[in-house]
């Protein structure tokens, strides 16, 4: 495994992250196809043996049972200076709107509990998970600088916004002497590139690290043609994302299949290894061992630039998908 430092912070991950939202009770949450407790425990384990030590989470997932399950297994098989924990909050609540609960009350009473679920007494990185368009941008950004200067959280993070956002936000904090967001995960892969067009750079001026989720597109940069799996048949957000261009990602997938042959790899260290050359650490979930062991080859895997063309080549703009801002009002699907 290789090392990097995570933006403008001092932690030092592994280039691969350990996508959580796999994990979880299924029975609790809005997936069906996540794994229960043990089955969690025995990936993170080898996942930990395999060198990866960034994982990341959400309070969001199955009700709180991912960081639940995540936290009791990094708690028993690492010392805690031995991984970089990350977890994520989602937007104030209608009813917490209507109860007059501030952004910055909303935030500390969710760091809480993720603490709890957790069972520590900080996380390395917490993660805005949307923009919140029903709370001032202010009270986000104190909130976050609160949860930092009371030590439960050694840096912030963003997910799910545009680049403007991100740019105003750390604008502001600079401004105030507040807590600047290191590290932006959002939607990146072979077959949705729009993160190109204004994160990318930006990112890259500003040393920001982006930590891209979907990876694999929810299973398919790494299935070949007619391969399947429980969640590629069930996780009905993934559909919404893809099936409208699943013509055109075809092409990309198939080229895909064609270099993993030709170089004697899997599909998922093809896909990964083009997106290793974009961002800090992409966030990958595993359910299996051999989704683990996958991951990690890819860091090793050296594409040339005329196998990165080949793969970029046929790409065409795609549509937003997911979490996006439309005349003020927070359109979402299920939470990634």
């Amino acid at each position: 495994m290789k090392y990097i430092t995570l933006g403008n912070s001092q932690l030092k991950v592994s280039r691969i992250c350990m996508g959580c939202m796999g994990f979880g009770n299924a029975a609790t949450g809005q997936h069906s196809w996540t794994l229960d407790e043990a089955q969690t425990r025995e990936i993170i384990k080898h996942a930990l043996e395999m060198g990866i030590n960034f994982y990341d989470t959400a309070i969001a997932y199955q009700n709180g049972t991912s960081e639940q399950f995540v936290g009791k297994a990094l708690r028993d098989f690492a010392k805690r200076d031995d991984y970089v924990i990350a977890t994520k909050f989602t937007p104030r609540t209608q009813q917490e709107i209507d109860e007059n609960v501030s952004g910055q009350q909303h935030i500390a009473n969710y760091l809480d509990q993720s603490l709890k679920n957790l069972g520590m007494d900080y996380v390395d990185l917490y993660i805005y998970h949307m923009w919140d368009y029903h709370t001032p941008m202010e009270e986000i950004m104190e909130g976050l600088h609160n949860a930092a200067k009371a030590g439960k959280a050694r840096y912030i993070g963003i997910s799910n916004c545009f680049a403007w956002q991100l740019a105003k936000a750390n604008f502001y904090a600079r401004e105030n002497g507040l807590t600047e967001f290191v590290s932006v995960q959002g939607h990146y892969n072979l077959i949705f590139r729009e993160e190109e067009r204004e994160m990318s750079p930006f990112c890259k001026d500003q040393n920001i690290a982006m930590t891209p989720y979907s990876a694999l597109a929810g299973g398919r940069l790494s299935k070949r043609q007619g391969e399947t799996s429980k969640r590629l048949a069930e996780d009905s957000y993934a559909k919404f994302k893809y099936d409208a261009t699943a013509e055109a990602d075809g092409k990309i997938i198939r080229r895909v299949e064609e270099l993993a042959d030709k170089r004697g790899v899997s599909m998922t260290e093809i896909s990964l290894a083009w997106l290793l050359t974009k961002v800090t650490s992409p966030v990958v979930g595993a359910t299996k061992f051999s989704h683990v062991d996958g991951a990690v080859k890819a860091v090793e895997l050296v594409l040339s630039q005329e196998e990165i063309d080949y793969l970029e080549e046929l790409y065409v703009p795609h549509a937003l998908v997911g979490v996006m801002a439309q005349n003020g009002k927070q359109k979402a699907g299920n939470v990634v």
